[in-house]
Formats: structure tokens, sequence, C-alpha cells
């Protein structure tokens, strides 16, 4: 289906990709994985065409749609939630304008005999089925949908989209995304903004859809639910196992074991070899073999071990004085908006060294609860 052939892309002198090849099937669903800065993102961009490489060919055949979730991208502010996501079906809107045309048309004249008028009907006719083929109106139930899948009520559908956080406005523009069904689906961190709820529902939309996928994320879990290949970019090369992420995780850690135990019989010959030319080099009877062995270092091709990402995220909090049994004790609290209540009558207490979960729909009022219980 798509075809990446020979790719390399630099940045400077170092090279982010050096002669990437692999190839996107029909109903392959890839995760794109490697650390961060590995060059996952750029993989996407330039197979969408919004970045250039530095040499080489993307396959991508004739009429072939791709739709392209950045992490980040400009978003429309000047219309409702509903009408956005219409702007979708945009190419059929024009043919069912055109269709009105030629239907009020049809209906105007009189020659029902003549070439024209035929050659009309035909068009109409063949112009028609390709609607109907394409869903037809059938577009504001998949709208609905859609939108109440990733998490939205119906009351916000006539909204304007500027009363909506940056991460809602995300979910509008994945809608709109899936609502092409295009051949291929290129999404970068699309669950970064969804609820638990929202992403099982993208999750079976995924699954049930014909698209071929190309995904990078961070959310383990739902790689595992929708990918069944591993693409790793790793040391500025792709390799491609044709297996699901977790079993990809088995094989690459087999993988890097191999690549160690070579790379340390390789550094053993080489301080070898060193120690060998160090000892006899201005010895006569040894420079046939001094040479031999210099000769020997310049042809070895070094070892590259994969990369591995094992960067820690480390916390330190200032010392503080020890909190009662009990630190956070809530008694029928209660926020709201004007007259929209976020939440009432919550009644809970906290014991010291108790770690607690606060899960719930994006704007159930979690974030809220915790300024609440802060003072803020």
């Amino acid at each position: 289906m798509i075809s990446v052939d020979h790719l390399t892309v630099e940045f400077g002198t170092r090279p982010l990709f050096n002669d990437v090849s692999y190839v996107i099937n029909d109903h392959d669903r890839i995760a794109l994985v490697g650390k961060n800065g590995a060059g996952k993102s750029t993989m996407l961009k330039i197979i969408c065409g919004i970045q250039k490489p530095t040499s080489g060919t993307i396959g991508i055949p004739s009429g072939l749609e791709i739709g392209y979730l950045p992490q980040v991208m400009k978003l429309s502010d000047d219309t409702t939630v509903i009408d956005e996501t219409r702007k979708a079906f945009s190419g059929r809107t024009k043919m069912q304008e055109e269709l009105k045309k030629m239907e009020q048309e049809m209906a105007d004249r009189t020659d029902y005999e003549s070439d024209s008028y035929m050659q009309l009907v035909d068009r109409f006719t063949q112009e028609h089925e390709r609607y109907q083929l394409m869903g037809g109106d059938n577009y504001e139930a998949d709208i609905e949908r859609t939108l109440i899948g990733l998490g939205f009520d119906r009351s916000d559908f006539d909204r304007p989209t500027r009363e909506f956080s940056g991460g809602w406005r995300m979910r509008i523009e994945l809608a709109k995304i899936l609502l092409r069904k295009p051949d291929v689906l290129l999404l970068d961190e699309p669950t970064n903004h969804l609820d638990i709820e929202s992403i099982q529902w993208l999750e079976q939309f995924i699954i049930n859809s014909s698209a071929a996928l190309l995904l990078v994320s961070h959310d383990r879990a739902f790689i595992n639910n929708v990918t069944n290949r591993t693409l790793e970019i790793t040391c500025g090369h792709v390799e491609d196992y044709k297996v699901p992420y977790n079993k990809y995780l088995e094989l690459r850690q087999e993988r890097r074991e191999q690549q160690l135990r070579a790379w340390q019989n390789q550094q053993k010959e080489i301080a070898d070899a060193k120690a060998f030319i160090e000892r006899f080099r201005y010895q006569a009877t040894k420079a046939v073999q001094v040479q031999q062995k210099i000769r020997q270092l310049e042809k070895i091709v070094p070892i590259e071990v994969d990369e591995v990402d094992n960067k820690v995220m480390h916390l330190k909090f200032p010392p503080c004085l020890r909190s009662g049994d009990y630190p956070v004790i809530c008694d029928g609290v209660g926020k709201a908006y004007g007259n929209h209540t976020i939440f009432s009558n919550v009644n809970l207490t906290i014991k010291r060294g108790e770690k607690v979960a606060f899960v719930g729909k994006n704007g159930e009022g979690k974030s809220t609860l915790v300024k609440c219980i802060m003072g803020e």
C-alpha cells in the first residue's frame, strides 16, 4: 500500500534515519516505537507529505486517502462543534449540491428524447450511486455516534468550539479524521486527551475499521489492543517485528542480549589485536603478523547495540511535619459554577499513607475536587 524506500533524514551532521525501507500493507496495524527523539513523529510527517526527507522516496498509490492526527495542531475557533465536525464531509456536501442542481435541471427541461438529456440522466445516475456508496445522507448519524463515543454530550453539539479546551478540540479533529474513513490512519499520541471510556471506544473503532494504522503512543495497553506489528526506530534504522507489542518486547530483549554478547566478543578481539601490535610493533620477525593485525582492525565494522531509554523521573519532596492519621476529610463537599453543579455531597476520608486515584470521564470534576482539597 505505502512503500518507504531508502529513506534518509539528516538534521545537522547526525542522521536521524539512514537508508530506511519498509512497506505498510493493507490491514497492517503498526506500532511505531523508539525512545524520545528517535524520529517517530518525523516519520509520520514525511509519510503524509508535511516534511521532506533528505533522500529516499515514499510510494503512495493514486487515490489513497491518509488521515493524519499530529500531537499539536492549529484548531478552528469560529464555529460550533457539530458544524466543525461536518467539515469532514465537505466533499460529500459538494456532491449533494451538485446532485440537487442536476435534479432541478432534469425537472425543468422538457427535451426528454434529446441526447444531452439522456447524458444528464446517465451522469445523475452515476453520481447518485457513488453518493449512496459513500453513505449518502447518513453522515449525521455517524457524526453523532462518533462525537458521543469520544466523550461529547448532545448538549455540546451546538456550543462554540472556543468554549472547549485544547484537548477537547483535538477530539473534534480526531472525530473528523475517523469520519472521513481514510485508507491509512497516522495517529500521533491519539489518547493524550482521552478518558478511559473514550480510549475504549477508539480501540473498538480501530479494531472494526478496515484502514491500515501507523500508531505512535506511550499507552502500552492501547498499543497492545490495536496493533499486530511493531516498527522500532533505533540507531538510525528501523527494525521490523511482525508481532504485537508484548511479543516485540520479548524479542527485542533477546536481540539486545545477542548484540551485547557480540559487541563484548568484538571488543575483546580488538583489544587482543591492539595488544599484539603494541607488543611486537618493533620486532622484525613479527612485522608480517603486525601488518595483518592492523589490516584486520581496519576491516572491522563496529557492532551497534540497540538504544534503550532508561531515563527515570526522580521526584524529591521537601521534608514536612508528620501529618495526622486522617490528613483529608471531606464532609458534604460540593462545587457549582452558576447553575451547573460539578459535584455535591462528597464524603471522603483519606488515611495517612493511602494511595488514592480519582477516575472518571473528562469534565466530571476530578481536578476541581483536588483543587477544593488544596483550598484553591
